[in-house]
Order: structure tokens, then C-alpha cells, then sequence
């Protein structure tokens, strides 16, 4: 008995034929889906459509897919079947052996269960709502983590390639990315240093003052801008500059499918353009950050020579002796970290780039907040540590 048909006319002789469905009754009250012709992308959109409001009807039961008439198929034919074969729970049978490859690839490719939506939190109690906000969150971190490690194993990787392959590697970037980086911060990280320096000199001044003690401005001033403040607010305005322009710059050309082109042709975007950037920021932020402490002494030793009576040049004579070389080393061990730190949170942000240009400056902003949040909490880390192993 047929309870429903559906007839394409024919095409022409040389042609594949339009595909049909019946469906036939069993025994039991179950009912099987006859389908015959070719399943091919460009003939099976109204054989969907009509499948699709016999699904939504719920009104028939299917318990088995038949193939035997099916004379071709292709991807689009083997996903059709493959989802109506999960949404009825029905088997699939009579297919051929070259179909029933296919449906079998299509159907590892899906998932194996699909997600029950759970309720927007809206419309939960507010206790819920808030358990339900800490859980996403805490879920979202624990991914991340996950996808920041194996980011970080990519980047190793590609590092081992160019260094079995060293005329791989593209010094021509590397400079580039090292102008931008180092070569053309160094105006404002210079600006910033100095009134940094100036700040620490005078308010530690007039607190020193209170008990006769301001020649301690200079051991002030030199050892908190070489051991902690010049690194640490180097990296902080790198991660605001740079990081905030390699995550641009990576979603922007992964908005444009530039970096799906590159990896069409052969060529890792992480050799091309991650690297390059990563390596750029570890090289010049020891270097910025020596620079930016000197920067910040000049910026204490005017301080001194306008406020404090304490000649200039007296100012820098006195930081040789009272600075410990302990103190220089801390900030260059610091600076090759927090320049990893920082590469690494634009360049991954700007590979996650989806969807539209809103999601660039998201990931732009996600990219500057957590790499300077990273830099501080390891900072703090930084400061125990040396501290316990009597670099004090």
C-alpha cells in the first residue's frame, strides 16, 4: 500500500534521473521510505523539501530507509539520508557498495548526540541564573586553557621546523616585526619611562623627607625602575600596541580567508605570520625594558638635580653603586617572558577571529586584557620567586 508519492518528471535520455520517495507499509505498522533515482546535489532540493514537512508532520513512523533504487549519489545525497536515518531512528537498507562507503563517511563526520539546548538563563530563578553564569564561565576558561596549550604546542612545532629548515625561516618579517615592535615604541615608552621616573622620585622624596633620608630617592628610583616598573610597564604598553595590532592584523586576514588561501597554497600561517610576531616581541622586550628603566633614572636624576639639590650627574654616579647587578638581570630574565606573553595573546586572539569584523575588535580587546593580566600575575610570581632564592 502506498500512503504518499512523489514523482519528478523525467529528464531527457543522457541524463540522471530525478529523484522520488514512496513509502511502503509493513507488517508490523511500521512504514519504509522507497527512495530511487539520483540523490545528487543539483536535483535533491525539493525531494528535502518535501522530506523535511513529512518530518515536521510526526505523523508517520519510519523504520527503514530503502537505497535499492538509487542509482547515484554524492555528499549532499549520503547527508540527507544520513539525517533522516538519525531523526526517525530509522536503519538503512539495500544500499550498494560504493553508496554505503560514502553514508558511512558522511556519518562519522557528524556528531555522535546532539546537545539538548538547556534554558537561557533568563528564564531561570536568580540563584540559577548565577550558578548557571559561574558555570559557563569557569567551562569557558577550562576550554581556553586547553586551546591556549595546544596553541602554544603549534608554536613550538613550527619553531622545530625552522630550525631543521633554517631557509625557511623569513628574517625579512622577523626585522619588520622587530621596527614595529622595538624601533617605533620607543618614543612613547621613552615619554612614559621618564615621567614614571618622576613620579617615583618625588613622591618617595617627600616621604623620605619626613625622616632627613631623601638621598634614598636615588636607591628608590634605581632599583624599582630596573628590577620591577620598567619591564613590567614596557609590557603593559607593548601589549596595548603590538598586541592589540598582531590580533587586528590575524583577524582581519582571517576575515578574508587570507590565512585559509595560505594554508590552500602550502604555506603555515604559524611559520608565515605567528612566528615572526612571537619572536619579534620576545627579542625587543629585554631590550625595551632596559631602555625604559635608564629612561625612568634620567626621568629621577632631573627630579633630584630641580628638587632635592642632588646634582644630575651625582644622581647617576650614586646609581652605580647603590644598584645591584642582581636587580639588572631580574629585569632582562622578566622581559623574554612577558614578550611570549604578549605575542602569544594577540596572535591566538586574532586566529580566532569568526564570523564578522564586530569579532575583531572583541578578540582585539580579549588579546590586550589577558595579556596584561597574565603579565601582572606573573610579575607577582616573578617577585616571590627571586625573593626566595635571595635575589632581593
Amino acid at each position: 500500500m502506498l500512503a504518499r508519492r512523489r514523482v519528478f518528471p523525467q529528464k531527457s535520455a543522457g541524463m540522471e534521473q530525478e529523484p522520488t520517495f514512496t513509502l511502503r507499509a509493513d507488517a508490523d505498522g511500521a512504514q519504509t521510505l522507497v527512495l530511487s533515482g539520483a540523490l545528487l546535489v543539483s536535483g535533491i532540493a525539493g525531494l528535502d523539501r518535501d522530506l523535511r514537512a513529512l518530518e515536521e508532520a510526526g505523523e508517520t513512523r519510519v523504520a527503514a530507509i530503502d537505497l535499492a533504487g538509487v542509482d547515484e549519489i554524492d555528499t549532499a545525497g549520503a547527508w540527507l539520508i544520513c539525517r533522516l536515518a538519525r531523526g526517525w531512528g530509522a536503519t538503512i537498507t539495500g544500499a550498494s557498495e560504493k553508496p554505503a562507503r560514502l553514508i558511512a563517511a558522511v556519518r562519522a563526520t557528524m556528531p555522535a548526540t546532539v546537545p539538548e539546548p538547556s534554558p537561557a538563563p533568563e528564564h531561570l530563578p536568580p540563584a540559577f541564573a548565577l550558578l548557571d553564569e559561574l558555570g559557563r564561565d569557569v567551562t569557558g576558561a577550562g576550554h581556553g586553557a586547553v586551546n591556549v596549550l595546544g596553541f602554544f604546542g603549534a608554536l613550538m612545532v613550527a619553531a622545530g621546523a625552522m630550525l631543521r629548515h633554517p631557509r625557511r625561516f623569513r628574517l625579512k618579517a622577523l626585522v619588520h616585526q622587530m621596527e614595529l615592535v622595538g624601533v617605533n615604541s620607543l618614543l612613547i615608552i621613552g615619554l612614559m619611562s621618564f615621567l614614571i621616573g618622576v613620579v617615583i622620585a618625588q613622591q618617595g622624596a617627600v616621604q623620605l623627607q619626613q625622616f632627613g633620608a631623601e638621598i634614598y630617592t636615588i636607591n628608590l628610583t634605581g632599583r624599582l625602575s630596573m628590577r620591577e616598573l620598567g619591564v613590567l610597564m614596557t609590557a603593559i604598553m607593548v601589549a596595548g600596541r603590538s598586541g592589540s595590532a598582531f590580533a587586528a592584523q590575524l583577524g582581519t586576514m582571517k576575515l578574508t580567508e587570507e590565512i585559509d588561501a595560505m594554508r590552500i597554497i602550502g604555506v603555515s600561517p604559524m611559520e608565515a605570520l605567528v612566528l615572526p610576531r612571537v619572536l619579534a616581541s620576545v627579542l625587543m622586550l629585554p631590550l625595551l625594558g632596559f631602555y625604559s628603566a635608564v629612561i625612568a633614572i634620567i626621568g629621577g636624576a632631573t627630579v633630584g638635580n630641580f628638587a632635592l639639590d642632588i646634582p644630575f650627574f651625582t644622581f647617576l654616579t650614586r646609581i652605580k653603586e647603590v644598584l645591584p647587578m642582581n636587580d639588572l638581570w631580574v629585569g632582562l630574565i622578566k622581559g623574554p617572558v612577558f614578550g611570549l606573553i604578549v605575542g602569544m595573546a594577540g596572535c591566538y586572539q586574532g586566529l580566532q577571529v569568526t564570523g564578522n569584523s564586530e569579532e575583531v575588535g572583541r578578540r582585539t580587546t580579549q588579546a590586550v586584557v589577558q595579556a596584561i593580566f597574565a603579565v601582572i600575575v606573573l610579575d607577582a610570581f616573578f617577585a616571590v620567586f627571586f625573593t626566595a632564592v635571595g635575589w632581593k
